[in-house]
């Protein structure tokens, strides 16, 4: 009888970004494949079947930094012996990534479109609009599944350092070496960075400049976890001037967070009374506004970003304004000519 020897099939890559570390690996693996069991770890652990940047992750205590990569079975999602009940009922089966589709032609060459500077150390892309950065449940189509078309040359694989919302658009580092993921970590962490973004909100703030200083936290809602202000909740600090402002309906602001929570802007934006356009999740209708020219999208876009380079001084990267932002730019009569410059000094105060 002749036995068939099915294929081996690739180990899952998976990168903590830089707001993802600093977590106990059992714990932040369970994170990425909810219901995976922690017997079921340690068995993958005793196996030598989980590694950490390419060694041999020896223990579930183990904590993870920002810019690791880890690899797991890609068949960490299926049901084994220690996930079943034991009392006569079906299993529960710990959820693993869909796995993503092949990219087409037109990802393609839009990915490579959307580079705004490359080096050997570091890629900055321009993320569209829509774009998640990383997969999650029934999520196929997503950056972190295009990265490959980065190794063609030979190349490492290119680490995610940071994230953008899936529908915020514009600036995204990344390293293309583990030690440019860990330095570009270290510099998100310590906020050696300025992150400048605009946003068009519904509404007009009282003061044209000013800090929101609004700790979050998590919450449940019906419709999954939101971000809510609470005094328990983790600090967030964002600096804001307007730039421009339509009569009382709408304001371009430039907003800059001095520290990165989940949905920041987003939160502190309807706390000042002035939400996000096409913000729906925080603030419903309230932040639409009536009339031709205005996507139903969020206008909210990494605009520019300055970091520390791995191989010394700084990397100062700008992206272009994307076309529906743009849009309601102009049938709010605002302009483009009217940009301050990005990385003038207009903050002069500390945390």
């Amino acid at each position: 009888m002749i036995h068939a020897e099915m294929p081996r099939q690739s180990p899952l890559t998976l990168d903590v970004p830089e707001d993802g570390g600093d977590v106990r690996l059992d714990r932040w693996l369970r994170r990425q494949f909810p219901g995976l069991t922690q017997g079921r770890i340690e068995k993958l652990l005793r196996k030598g079947a989980v590694r950490v940047n390419g060694s041999r992750a020896k223990k579930s205590s183990d904590r993870l930094a920002g810019g690791d990569r880890v690899q797991v079975p890609h068949d960490i999602g299926e049901v084994s012996a220690d996930t079943a009940s034991g009392d006569g009922t079906e299993p529960r089966v710990p959820r693993a990534p869909r796995a993503p589709r092949p990219p087409t032609p037109e990802e393609e060459r839009a990915l490579e479109a959307s580079v705004l500077h490359r080096d050997a150390s570091v890629l900055v892309l321009d993320k569209a609009a829509g774009l998640a950065v990383q997969g999650g449940t029934g999520t196929t189509r997503h950056l972190d599944a295009l990265l490959d078309l980065f190794t063609r040359d030979g190349s490492e694989r290119p680490r995610l350092v940071h994230r953008l919302d899936k529908d915020t658009s514009g600036v995204l580092v990344l390293a293309r070496t583990l030690r440019a993921a860990q330095f570009l970590t270290r510099a998100f962490r310590n906020r050696d960075t300025q992150k400048i973004y605009w946003a068009l909100v519904v509404g007009v703030p009282e003061l044209e400049q000013g800090t929101i200083n609004a700790p979050l936290a998590k919450e449940a809602a019906a419709r999954g976890e939101r971000m809510t202000i609470s005094d328990d909740g983790r600090a967030a600090v964002t600096d804001y001037r307007m730039v421009d402002h339509a009569g009382k309906a709408a304001a371009w602001l430039e907003m800059r967070p001095r520290t990165g929570r989940t949905h920041q802007l987003r939160v502190h934006a309807t706390a000042l009374g002035t939400p996000i356009l096409g913000d729906g999740k925080y603030a419903g209708v309230g932040a639409f506004l009536s009339g031709d020219g205005f996507a139903r999208q969020l206008h909210l876009h990494a605009r520019a970003l300055s970091i520390p380079h791995p191989d010394g001084g700084r990397l100062e990267v700008t992206a272009p304004v994307p076309a529906h932002f743009r849009a309601s730019m102009a049938a709010l009569g605002f302009h483009l000519s009217d940009a301050p410059d990005p990385f003038s000094g207009w903050l002069d105060t500390d945390l």
